[in-house]
């Protein structure tokens, strides 16, 4: 009984409050403001400068793994570049345009599930008639992990401007328990941002070479990463897993581990 008011209770009170405007701004400004002086403690190093320089006024989209946006975000304020981040429509994803908003991008809502044909049509225009670059999650927002989905393909594709890839690392981490393995970095660690080469998809790429040149993008993203973690020695970051595989497998191992305190 208990247990059933207290689900109503967290549904009709603790989730509107949450969910409002109001809130949901002093939380962002909250966590900018930790990541900012977490950042400040750090000795960032950034690699391809030259390559945020050019693009700081010119269309590109920036792919940035959903796990590893800590702090390519301060980056991208610091070097003033003109951004948009593509967020889900989900009270997640604007609490999170929220935050981005914080650190200079302008949100375009929608994802590959929900409003993906509008979030299209916005980007691209974006790109074409305001010279902005796009930011955004290719794996986001809950999955598969390190997979390059094709709203970055099309982005490159119809409006003729390259894929950026970023990522960063960090020498003192913390992981987070979620589906992206979202990486914290710690005050006072020394922090990797790598900013790729830019990569051209034709406007013209038929079926099968588009889906080439997704996946050899998406190995060029993965590798990026791969090797940064590897600079610092850190855990092994899954792929292909969803935001509902990565919760299942939570309950699973609960559950498992209430079989053997019983046993015992």
């Amino acid at each position: 009984m208990v247990k059933k008011y207290m689900s109503k209770f967290k549904k009709y009170v603790i989730e509107p409050i949450v969910s409002s405007a109001p809130v949901q701004w002093f939380v962002a400004g909250f966590a900018v403001f930790v990541v900012f002086l977490i950042y400040i403690t750090c000795c960032n190093h950034v690699r391809n400068k030259r390559i945020l320089r050019e693009y700081r006024k010119k269309p590109a989209v920036f792919v940035v793994w959903h796990g590893r946006t800590m702090v390519p975000s301060v980056i991208m304020l610091l070097y003033r570049m003109r951004s948009c981040a593509v967020a889900s429509r989900h009270k997640d994803g604007r609490l999170m345009a929220k935050i981005q908003r914080l650190f200079g991008a302008t949100a375009i809502y929608g994802s590959t599930s929900s409003g993906a044909v509008s979030v299209l049509r916005e980007g691209v225009r974006v790109l074409h008639n305001e010279g902005r670059c796009i930011v955004m999650c290719p794996d986001g927002p809950s999955g598969p992990s390190l997979k390059l989905q094709d709203g970055a393909m099309y982005f490159a594709k119809m409006a003729n401007v390259p894929i950026i890839p970023v990522c960063f690392s960090s020498s003192k981490s913390w992981f987070q328990t979620r589906w992206d393995r979202y990486l914290v970095t710690l005050p006072f660690a020394k922090t990797i941002v790598d900013v790729g080469e830019p990569i051209f998809v034709k406007s013209k790429i038929k079926t099968e070479a588009f889906e080439k040149e997704r996946e050899k993008i998406e190995r060029i993203c993965v590798k990026q990463m791969r090797d940064l973690d590897k600079i610092f020695n850190l855990m092994h970051v899954e792929e292909g897993l969803t935001a509902t595989d990565f919760k299942r497998k939570l309950r699973e191992a609960k559950k498992l581990e209430k079989e053997k305190l019983r046993k015992k």
